[in-house]
């Protein structure tokens, strides 16, 4: 058999585009109006690590352009959910925190979809979910080291 036809690389990865795509789907139809899964996911990242990012690390972290990251972050920026100052070193770069309205508008959409991520785990056992993450681990870090 020749990497062209391993049926198990095939259907590893036709099960993963599927669950991404539905996982997406489930998350958006819960996200406050006006939410997009890309704003929740700065807000979210931004309110977990409690520092100030710049766009340039952020575009870095979340694996898009900087000019796709400029632009939900001056969404983000329009809605007041993040604040973006100048570095008073260096005036070329800028520094994002997450404001204390985005960090009330991160914690309204988790309580919105949270309930619905938890049924799923629930439903598939979570000893399963234990049991799979370590492989999702293992493929986001191979898939990572190849980008």
């Amino acid at each position: 058999m020749n990497d062209a036809t391993d049926p198990l690389a095939a259907t590893l990865f036709a099960e993963v585009f599927t669950v991404d795509q539905l996982a997406r789907n489930v998350v958006s139809r819960a996200l406050p109006k006006g939410m997009e899964i890309s704003h929740f996911s700065v807000l979210n990242h931004l309110a977990h690590i409690g520092e100030e990012r710049t766009p340039a690390q952020l575009a870095a972290t979340f694996h898009v352009t900087r000019g796709a990251m400029t632009n939900t972050l001056s969404k983000l920026e329009w809605a007041g959910h993040v604040h973006i100052r100048p570095d008073w070193d260096d005036a070329r770069r800028k520094f994002v925190s997450i404001s204390p309205a985005g960090r009330q508008a991160r914690d309204a959409a988790l309580a919105a979809f949270m309930p619905v991520i938890a049924d799923v785990v629930r439903s598939i056992g979570t000893e399963k979910v234990r049991a799979a993450l370590p492989v999702l681990r293992e493929l986001r870090k191979q898939l990572e080291s190849d980008s």
